[in-house]
């Protein structure tokens, strides 16, 4: 068993209130959620407008395909901000199984 935490920092760019990088957010962690599995929180970055830090957990059989999801899901932010922003950072940690 493998999991794997991630960190990825987005920069809003048109974004001007703190009301509106909610509403982004919000939609954007419900999406992931639902879309891969994985366990999605803003993290960081709770009062600033344009910078939203999201940490996500993935647990896998293996690291492969704990690697995979984390690749799948980084391009599909990247994609999901797309004119709204970027993807600026993302860390990635591996966490030998517990089990």
């Amino acid at each position: 068993m493998q999991v794997v935490a991630c960190r990825i920092t987005l920069h809003l760019a048109d974004n001007h209130t703190l009301k509106g990088k909610r509403q982004v957010v919000q939609a954007l962690t419900a999406r992931l959620r639902n879309r891969f599995n994985v366990s999605v929180a803003e993290v960081d970055s709770h009062d600033l407008w344009q910078t939203a830090t999201l940490g996500l957990a993935v647990v896998a059989p293996d690291g492969a395909q704990a690697q995979r999801t984390i690749e799948q899901v980084v391009h599909f932010i990247e994609d999901s901000v797309r004119g709204e922003g970027e993807v600026v950072d993302f860390q990635t940690e591996y966490m030998p199984g517990v089990l």
